[in-house]
């Protein structure tokens, strides 16, 4: 299978010096060799059933059935030539999933996992090695087929942090202080010089990122699109994009070779984090204008308890963090009981070594912003 070329974002493959990615290098590229050696016809089909497993997965179907190809070419262990070998009739027909797989509470992600593995498994060269393809042109399908392409980004890391997430803003970027966030802007880029003017839909804060059709916020924390509904979707998109991919080398660790693998999770990574932090934060922000406003029609003198959002960079996902600022009970709102509150917090989240260190830092600054946001209100 010819990979299609893809103008996309920095590769992030690791150096071969570790023997696992080594190892994991050299089975990629025994796969991908192999799968050019077969027939445009017998490639055909692989990827078409690829394409029904693949689907199959994501959408969490009960159980699907695929068939084997006819026949398929291999080098021989003996001789060392391309031997032409022809998979059982009787095994071609397979299937993963079923009641017993439901019954166990098994995804179909897992029952294809083991089915792939029996096949492998099986004494038959050729069941062996179709099978084998067939595994490589499911993930292969899924990264490439199931997953848009994106730009060419650069991410920085912050200090303190893990994941690079911060784009690097291009030298010849234009600016855009007086557009809107859905105007579209017109401009003649460095590659388009002398080819006319490029309508691009996307605000340059945006379009530093890997999809910019998925960025909800600027680098200042302002909303570019309609609602935080909106904004939650454009995360949830994200979020499946990365679990695409995740399934992709639960089936074949060996996929994390592929450099359009490396590209997509690189770009898509850098922006889900950036994106999910900054969606954390400007709820944050609502939930701070929120107890302002009870707090000033005297609405809060029964008790008050948060539930602040953070984006957790270890399960790429928003989580609550829970506390409690004025116990049940008829006692008057003060500013100051948030403040202290908020310091209390920020010295537990300081300690706890279940959240990463960015996480915990990300998480400290929100405190920092709940306690600054009442320090100074009498």
């Amino acid at each position: 299978m010819e990979k299609p070329v893809s103008a996309s974002s920095k590769s992030t493959i690791p150096d071969d010096t570790d023997d696992t990615v080594s190892q994991l290098r050299l089975e990629y590229e025994d796969q991908h060799r192999l799968f050019n050696a077969q027939t445009p016809m017998v490639q055909r089909y692989l990827e078409t059933q690829a394409g029904l497993i693949a689907d199959a997965m994501i959408q969490n179907l009960p159980q699907v059935r695929f068939s084997l190809p006819d026949r398929i070419v291999y080098r021989s262990t003996r001789v060392g030539d391309m031997i032409t070998a022809t998979v059982p009739v009787e095994s071609r027909e397979q299937m993963a999933g079923g009641l017993m797989d439901r019954l166990t509470r098994n995804d179909l992600r897992a029952a294809m996992r083991q089915r792939f593995l029996e096949l492998e498994q099986s004494s038959n060269r050729a069941i062996a090695v179709s099978a084998g393809l067939l595994q490589y042109a499911v993930v292969v399908y899924m990264v490439y087929n199931m997953l848009p392409s994106g730009r060419t980004v650069k991410y920085a890391t912050a200090e303190g942090d893990e994941i690079p997430s911060l784009p690097v803003r291009e030298e010849l970027e234009p600016e855009s202080a007086i557009t809107a966030p859905t105007d579209a802007i017109v401009e003649e880029g460095e590659t388009e010089a002398g080819r006319g003017v490029l309508l691009v839909p996307y605000v340059p804060a945006a379009r530093r990122f890997y999809l910019p059709q998925w960025v909800a916020f600027d680098d200042q924390g302002k909303l570019l699109v309609n609602s935080v509904n909106e904004a939650e979707a454009h995360l949830a998109s994200m979020q499946r994009f990365l679990g695409i991919l995740h399934a992709a080398v639960g089936m074949a660790p060996y996929i994390v070779a592929d450099e359009e693998y490396q590209q997509k999770r690189y770009g898509m990574l850098g922006q889900l984090v950036n994106q999910g932090r900054a969606l954390a934060d400007f709820q944050v922000s609502e939930i701070i204008r929120t107890i302002k406003r009870r707090a000033a029609v005297h609405d809060l003198n029964r008790g008050l308890s948060l539930s602040l959002p953070y984006f957790d960079d270890q399960v790429l996902a928003i989580k609550l963090h829970d506390f409690e600022i004025i116990p049940a009970g008829r006692i008057m709102f003060v500013p100051a009981f948030v403040v202290r509150a908020a310091r209390e917090e920020q010295a537990k989240v300081a300690q706890d070594t279940r959240l990463s260190p960015s996480t915990r830092k990300h998480l400290l600054q929100e405190l920092v912003m709940l306690e600054e946001a009442f320090e100074s209100v009498k």
